[in-house]
């Protein structure tokens, strides 16, 4: 793809889609047991979309007893890891050669702009699956130390079979995150994607197949979070959830797994996270990096930075610079548009949610500087402009609940020790950054920041090599980097006595 593809060059690829609906289980499309479907209303135009299996408990079934079967016959985790590599990379291959039709699909389902769906998130899903194939025969077993008459191997082996229920602000990324290294540890997976990022999932399931990843090894049920996401944590028969989406949410999975087997569980959860900016900071630095760390995606990032707690003497010139650099470099328009940055919201009761948070924010006493308002109506889509609530108190809900669109709150402060309690004053612990030109208190707040993830200077940067995951509510575990290899692993000793 390339940035010359008009929006009618994407309308026109669109209409000759088809996109596969129904599951993918131990290596086949399959149709709801019940033979029920759904429909999701697309965000770009509120019309109908893509028919759907709707999965119940009988399809997780089925999915969980086609990964055990692959499992147990050591189909895939017994092969050779070189030749579990090449698999991999053809299937990271496969998912750049089939790059244009997941990133139509991305779009159709969560009404994300085109080129980002294409050039960041297909690109980086298919970085993801690369990068660990690469890793599959780089890892080593250990020798403990013994005596002379014993020897004690200890091996990471896989945990089994994996569930994995992943969420729709980044579909494809996502579940790069935990396909990856659960499948290159040598797991079985069944995904539950989320419902309204069913398309891009069945997709990638059908490409893993495609290059010669075993039937069984990585299943899709697609349908609502009660009727298949919450069987998939009660399984008897899974051995471990990956789970990315809301607090809320993974308090039930927790709850679940309690209650059933005691499976394992790893979670990476809301966030509200802040940008602390000091008056001595760059501030056009500080200005495009709260304006694109906030926005991006309309908002919908997990960690995204919400909370722009200023030095009160330059709130009003950092916001006004805010405003000019969303103005200028922000582009909010129909998604299939080249020039769109930012596009629509995921469903119509989230946008209510987003723009109900916005008037109760005002309400309490917050300042609309700019933005926070429907636009775009005329489409049928859900969109919102992104824009700032400032003077906002951190006491105040906008400040303390995610939002979870492109509506950013200023907190202002006078003291250093104020703006770090301010900072750690919430439940969650995803993400932060700091903005000053003095390196010892950049020092300080990075160690001070109780969060996963902290920047200088900057926001939202990173790789693969860095692992992702959050402190306090925003869950724990992390994505990306070795560690997330260790994650879907268990230890075993082999002890050995000689004489």
């Amino acid at each position: 793809m390339t940035a010359s593809h008009s929006r009618d060059y994407w309308e026109k690829a669109i209409a000759a889609l088809s996109p596969e609906g129904r599951h993918f289980i131990d290596g086949a499309f399959r149709p709801a047991i019940s033979g029920e479907t759904f429909v999701r209303t697309r965000p770009m135009d509120g019309t109908a979309g893509a028919s759907l299996a709707r999965g119940r408990s009988e399809d997780i079934d089925a999915a969980v007893a086609a990964a055990r079967v692959a499992f147990a016959s050591g189909v895939w985790r017994h092969k050779e890891p070189l030749d579990k590599k090449k698999i991999m990379l053809k299937w990271a291959d496969l998912i750049r050669a089939n790059a244009e039709e997941l990133a139509m699909l991305e779009t159709l389902d969560v009404g994300k702009p085109i080129l980002a769906s294409l050039n960041v998130d297909v690109r980086l899903c298919a970085d993801g699956i690369q990068y660990y194939a690469e890793m599959i025969d780089k890892q080593y077993d250990e020798i403990a130390p013994t005596g002379p008459k014993a020897r004690a191997l200890v091996r990471k082996v896989p945990i089994g079979v994996i569930g994995a229920i992943t969420p729709w602000n980044y579909p494809l990324i996502i579940d790069s995150w935990k396909l990856g290294p659960a499948i290159a540890a040598g797991n079985s997976v069944v995904l539950k994607p989320a419902e309204q990022s069913s398309l891009s999932a069945i997709k990638l399931a059908a490409l893993a197949f495609e290059a010669g990843l075993p039937a069984g090894v990585f299943n899709v049920v697609t349908g609502y979070g009660e009727e298949t996401g919450k069987p998939l944590a009660l399984h008897m028969d899974v051995d471990m959830i990956a789970f990315t989406g809301s607090t809320e949410v993974g308090k039930l999975i927790m709850g679940y797994a309690a209650q059933s087997n005691i499976k394992r569980v790893a979670l990476e959860l809301g966030g509200k996270s802040p940008i602390v900016v000091f008056a001595d900071s760059d501030l056009d630095a500080a200005a495009s990096a709260a304006a694109w760390g906030c926005f991006y995606n309309a908002g919908e990032t997990c960690h995204a930075s919400t909370r722009l707690i200023v030095e009160r003497s330059v709130q009003d010139a950092l916001i006004a610079k805010i405003e000019a650099v969303t103005r200028s470099d922000i582009a909010l328009a129909h998604p299939l548009d080249p020039v769109a940055q930012i596009a629509a919201l995921i469903e119509e009761a989230h946008m209510d949610k987003v723009l109900g948070m916005v008037d109760a924010g005002i309400a309490a006493g917050g300042r609309r500087a700019f933005g926070a308002e429907r636009v775009l109506a005329e489409t049928g889509g859900y969109y919102v402009s992104p824009g700032v609530i400032a003077d906002v108190s951190n006491a105040m809900p906008i400040a303390r609940d995610e939002i979870f669109g492109p509506v950013l709150v200023s907190i202002p402060f006078d003291t250093e020790e104020e703006a770090l309690s301010i900072a750690n004053d919430t439940v969650y612990g995803l993400a932060g950054a700091v903005f000053t030109r003095d390196m010892d208190r950049a020092h300080r707040f990075s160690e001070g920041i109780h969060a996963g993830t902290v920047w200088i200077n900057t926001y939202d940067m990173s790789n693969f090599a860095t692992p992702f995951g959050g402190f306090k509510q925003s869950g724990f575990g992390r994505d990306r980097s070795v560690h997330a290899i260790d994650k879907y692993c268990d230890y075993k000793t082999i002890w050995q006595q000689f004489g």
